[in-house]
């Protein structure tokens, strides 16, 4: 791998230094994805009340999730400020 200089190191975002990372947040929203799927079936099918509640709970729960791994990735994307 070539070296860097400085300036393209300062230059790098975190996120371009770790594709594992990318990955990482990757998979964990498809598997958010998956969960808010399962939950509004769940919630469009319930056999009453009490159940649609507690599906339109881990629905609502799992959107902010989403979000948050949204915020989280924006942060790490952040360019670090040159010293």
């Amino acid at each position: 791998m070539p070296r860097l200089t400085v300036d393209e190191l300062l230059a790098r975002r975190p996120m371009d230094e770790s594709p594992d990372l990318r990955l990482l947040f990757h998979r964990l929203n498809n598997q958010l994805g998956i969960i808010l799927a399962n939950a509004e079936l769940l919630e469009a099918k319930a056999p009453d009340d009490m159940n649609r509640a507690r599906a339109a709970q881990v629905v609502a729960s799992t959107l902010e999730a989403m979000g948050t791994v949204k915020e989280l990735r924006s942060h790490a994307s952040l360019t670090p400020e040159a010293s």
